[in-house]
């Protein structure tokens, strides 16, 4: 993964002095540190308070829009996996009806396999980013990493309509994971100016042309494709909060908010609007999926107890989850390394199995009789019961959980009051094949959230639980099977507030709270002691550079110094053309430590950095002179701190795009207007581990070590991300305990 630059240092003197660089990898890391720089004061200088005003009223304006588009797919989303995937079980459910049982199977594993190849096709060929959650992507980004095509509007599009497809062909999938995704990527869209390739493109989005502006615009996305797919503003708010910013401050938990209060609103628009039958499939509903409400909420010590008992399981069965995802991911990697025909080859064979265990399992369960209570209605085509292959008057346990949306098949296990409305044997198949199936299915080439699949094997873990305590519990099943979810969900996300607020939103249970927070509490517990949470395996798994909150304990053994990797790259403030160009040829650097020297200073001092990508576009405009001089004047003259602005993914300037003829290699430039003079540094003998933390706290993409004593080079060496990473502070120094 690492690779170590053989560089030597290109100076206008003759000396050559060996001074250690920086680490070089393929994922590169976003700016987001402020370049304060002449450029950039002069702008802030020069902005009236009208254009001030406009940025502000732009950030608003941005997250207003960023709710609206959200909201927007999320309702789309919803009516279309209803109504696709309504269509496929009435189509099925009427041959079963009329006994026409083999055509029911070819009608229902045609439309899996169809739905399931479009959705693998997609991903393969179109954009394998949009493969699986998403969050994990969205979490690393927000860390600082710049993955490629993670956010681009490809990724948007299959994440969409492949989800869409996904879901409909009845994977254990969710379009939950993949809803914050989308998010993030309607943000990232909006908050880069649009899209030059596609032609969309609004020259009103200059100011937010820097990843930190872009940052803020992806958080208030992610927020928001939480609130869409769970209808749970408040829930999104934490969920950002907790789980996928690395960075955040009470102005963003504003914006966030309010883009999270837009989704709510759109959403609650639209579900009154399909009130009135114009929706198809999509049926009546509100902001509330899975009401409990209507259970009742008295316990005492033995379903403490109980409660007690789902959270240790849960825990267990959660880290069990998240360690055969780690190694199913493992082995699809390889599968999927070998081209786009295995992934299709691959999604076809996980649907065929699903599709099968579907349909097959419910023919091992016996008709049970429909309740006669005159408030349940045994439907045959829909709701908690199903026919399947009974008589009129009896239903199919099973049926009635695998031959449904997972939404409604979680409805089903949330339902209160029906505490006999699933066998025993029922709720163990039906476990059992959900905690295979979903483990087996992530990591396929088709959008797939982990929720939906997590709270349905917990669901019916808690359902399961309900029934055995029975005799000393008073709970309601419905309400266990609330309680398993929140135990299977901290085991697997290791999230607590967030997670607890979206399940009180999602089923309109505030008396509940006190026993979900002591669940949540007691999974997560149980589970750390095993391994990490799912989004963190996978972000490791993907070989994401990421920046953890902590220090690791091994840091406290060793000083910035101990880690930087050299030689490094260094330029004098007014460096000949040619030596820059050599640099950039032969070095894959982003940051090049700028140091003046006589007859300029009295002595040699650090200056500051110069970013690459800036210094490709001071070459661009040919401002050299032949001599080696200052001409600060004329470049903050001839430019603006705009040309300079970062441009969106896939548009910035390459090497390639320069001209510069063999009599200009001998010429010279200024990189002072262009420098950050006030870059952040950190003396050698600064212990690593608190290095680490300044740099994530800060969200650092450069740190320049400096030398302690007098007398030696302005600067001894560069710290970024990749230095910080386990692999290569552990290959430096093999003998350390990675727990030490």
């Amino acid at each position: 993964m690492y690779k170590e630059p053989l560089l030597t240092k290109r100076r206008n003197t003759t000396s050559q002095i060996a001074i250690v660089g920086a680490n070089v990898c393929s994922i590169e890391s976003l700016d987001y540190e402020i370049v304060e720089n002449e450029l950039f004061k002069q702008d802030w200088r020069s902005r009236k308070k009208a254009q001030i005003f406009q940025y502000v009223v732009l950030k608003w304006a941005l997250a207003l829009l960023i709710g609206l588009g959200t909201g927007l797919v999320g309702f789309f989303n919803n009516i279309a996996v209803e109504n696709i995937a309504g269509f496929k079980l009435l189509l099925t459910s009427d041959f079963m009806s009329k006994k026409k049982y083999f055509k029911a199977f070819a009608a229902y594993a045609g439309c899996n396999i169809g739905l399931a190849a479009a959705a693998a096709a997609l991903c393969a060929f179109i954009a394998p980013a949009a493969a699986g959650s998403g969050i994990p992507e969205v979490k690393a980004y927000l860390n600082g990493i710049d993955a490629h095509s993670i956010l681009a509007p490809s990724t948007l599009f299959v994440k969409i309509f492949g989800s869409i497809l996904g879901v409909s062909a009845g994977f254990v999938v969710g379009k939950e994971g993949p809803m914050v995704h989308t998010g993030a990527c309607i943000a990232s869209l909006l908050g880069q100016g649009g899209s030059r390739k596609y032609h969309l493109t609004w020259s009103w989005l200059k100011y937010f042309k820097n990843d930190q502006d872009r940052r803020d615009l992806i958080t208030c996305g992610a927020a928001a494709g939480v609130a869409a797919a769970f209808r749970a503003p408040v829930g999104g708010v934490l969920f950002a909060l907790e789980e996928a910013a690395s960075w955040w401050r009470s102005a963003l938990l504003w914006r966030t908010f309010f883009t999270t209060a837009v989704v709510a609103i759109v959403l609650r628009t639209f579900i009154e609007y399909c009130w009135t039958g114009k929706c198809g499939l999509f049926g009546q509903g509100g902001l509330i999926m899975y009401d409990v409400s209507a259970a009742t909420e008295t316990y005492s010590g033995p379903d403490i107890l109980a409660v007690l008992f789902l959270g240790v399981v849960g825990g267990i069965f959660g880290s069990l989850y998240n360690y055969l995802v780690d190694k199913v991911l493992r082995t699809y990697s390889i599968i999927n390394e070998k081209g786009a025909r295995f992934k299709i080859l691959l999604v076809v064979t996980i649907c065929i199995l699903t599709t099968c265990c579907s349909f097959g399992l419910p023919w091992f369960s016996k008709c049970i009789p429909c309740p006669t209570d005159p408030a349940v209605t045994c439907s045959t085509e829909s709701g908690n019961f199903k026919r399947f292959q009974c008589q009129s008057g009896y239903y199919n346990d099973l049926a009635s959980l695998f031959l449904n949306t997972n939404d409604d098949a979680i409805r089903n296990l949330f339902s209160t009051s029906t505490r006999d409305e699933f066998r025993i044997s029922s709720l163990f198949i039906f476990f059992a094949a959900i905690y295979c199936l979903g483990i087996i299915t992530y990591g396929i080439a088709v959008p797939s959230g982990l929720f939906i699949p997590v709270i349905l094997a917990g669901a019916c873990y808690g359902r399961l639980v309900g029934r055995l305590f029975a005799s000393i519990s008073k709970l309601d099943t419905g309400l266990f099977a609330l309680l398993g979810a929140a135990s299977f969900l901290g085991g697997t996300m290791r999230m607590t507030v967030s997670l607890c607020v979206i399940l009180l939103e999602l089923t309109n249970d505030l008396l509940l709270l006190p026993l979900i927070m002591l669940v949540l509490l007691v999974s997560k517990t149980v589970a750390d002691c095993f391994n990490k949470g799912v989004y963190d395996q996978i972000v490791k798994l993907k070989g994401l550079p990421y920046m953890e909150a902590h220090a690791e304990p091994y840091m406290k053994h060793l000083a910035a110094r101990d880690v930087v990797s050299g030689p490094l790259v260094t330029f004098s403030g007014i460096e000949k053309v040619g030596n820059i160009m050599h640099a950039l040829r032969t070095t894959g650097h982003n940051g090049f430590p700028v140091i003046d020297e006589p007859p300029f200073t009295d002595a040699s001092e650090l200056c500051g950095i110069v970013l690459r990508s800036h210094l490709l576009v001071l070459l661009k405009g040919k401002s050299f002179s032949r001599n080696q001089v200052h001409c600060g004047g004329e470049i903050l003259r001839k430019y603006a701190a705009l040309d300079f602005a970062k441009a969106g993914s896939g548009k910035g300037m390459k090497l390639e795009d320069l001209n510069i003829e063999e009599e200009e290699m001998e010429m010279y430039v200024d990189l002072h207007p262009i420098t950050n003079a006030s870059p952040y540094t950190v003396v050698e003998t600064m212990s690593l581990a608190k290095a680490a933390i300044l740099f994530r706290q800060l969200g650092l993409r450069h740190m320049c070590v400096v030398p302690k004593s007098q007398g030696r080079p302005p600067i001894v060496g560069i710290l970024t991300r990749h230095d910080f990473m386990p692999e290569h502070i552990l290959g430096l120094y093999p003998h350390l305990s990675p727990h030490k």
